[in-house]
């Protein structure tokens, strides 16, 4: 750095400056090399986590599925349903109704949504334990569906819903 004027108090000012300058470069290479050692531990340990989850649950759900499918097998073969598990959601826009939920344990799938016109689709009903699914919301001008019966042994029904026109309260379950 140049001295603005070349007398003592200008020389030294500027060299006092220089100086400063030298530090502040040598402190903020120091920090930047820092962060980056620092950003690379942390993406170290974030994929070394997301490995050992990826590896650690996907057997456990696998062999859950499978059991579970061994389980369901036959009731879904003889009935339609499965022994353990929740029914499926109604496909949005549609009306279409909840799948039923297991026959021992499992929720009743919600009722799918209606388009302008059609009614909202019925929750699914729940087996000995769980809750029925809720009843689909109705397109304009459509009725909500009913809400899913709840288990036999425990378990609310599902809640019916409103179409989009119409007021007052929708179906409730029957269970």
């Amino acid at each position: 750095m140049a001295a603005a004027a070349h007398d003592e108090v200008s020389l030294a000012l500027s060299e006092l400056f220089a100086a400063h300058g030298r530090q502040y470069q040598t402190v903020s290479e120091q920090a930047s090399l820092f962060h980056q050692q620092f950003v690379q531990a942390l993406r170290g340990s974030a994929e070394a986590f997301a490995t050992a989850e990826t590896l650690n649950a996907s057997p456990l759900q696998t062999v859950e599925q499978q059991l579970l499918g061994l389980v369901n097998a036959p009731t879904n073969a003889i009935f339609g349903r499965p022994l353990i598990g929740n029914g499926a959601d109604g496909a949005p826009g549609t009306g279409q109704a909840g799948g039923a939920g297991g026959i021992l344990f499992g929720n009743g799938g919600n009722g799918g949504s209606g388009a302008a016109g059609v009614n909202g689709g019925a929750g699914g009903s729940a087996g000995l334990f769980g809750h029925g699914g809720n009843g689909g919301a109705g397109g304009v001008g459509a009725n909500g569906g009913a809400g899913g019966s709840g288990g036999l042994f425990y378990g609310n029904g599902g809640l019916g819903d409103i179409g989009r026109v119409n007021l007052g309260l929708g179906n409730v379950g029957d269970g």
